[in-house]
């Protein structure tokens, strides 16, 4: 669990941390440097879910030393995919990190979106649905591991 108070914003209980693969973990399929570090670190406070269509079909392997729940989405209906499954794990201790148009609607059901912009570029719908837009993943998961920053950001 990760525990973290942003004055004029509110509590944040974070039992879930639920990502994107490709253009948000993944460039052309390949996993991002610094990714796999971070995800082991908070694997300790937070369970881990990857929502991917898999494009490259090479996300098992990329991501099996951090061994995330995986879910791989159907081609048709992926940004409600995504959502309802926020929402089964409880969109109120979640926290979401995307950059497609399909990640918009989990970006906003997630009590914090995080949307990232890198070389796939980011949805202007995912963009104005998260809480705080970063410039890569590695800004991303930064804010997790260093809550102060996103005090920093979302504070009133």
């Amino acid at each position: 669990m990760l525990n973290i108070t942003i004055p004029g914003y509110g509590e944040l209980q974070l039992a879930h941390l639920v990502l994107d693969y490709n253009g948000t973990l993944a460039c052309d399929g390949q996993l991002l440097p610094g990714v796999a570090e971070r995800l082991d670190v908070l694997s300790a406070q937070l369970s881990l879910h990857v929502l991917t269509a898999d494009t490259f079909g090479n996300v098992k392997t990329a991501l099996a030393a951090a061994s995330p729940e995986l879910f791989i989405l159907p081609r048709d209906g992926q940004d409600v995919g995504k959502r309802n499954y926020v929402e089964k794990l409880g969109a109120d201790a979640t926290v979401c990190i995307g950059n497609g148009r399909n990640d918009r609607l989990m970006l906003q059901a997630a009590a914090l979106g995080i949307a990232v912009i890198q070389a796939e570029g980011a949805s202007v719908a995912a963009a104005q649905a998260a809480d705080v837009v970063v410039s890569n993943i590695q800004a991303g998961l930064d804010l997790l591991l260093h809550p102060l920053r996103l005090v920093a950001t979302l504070r009133a």
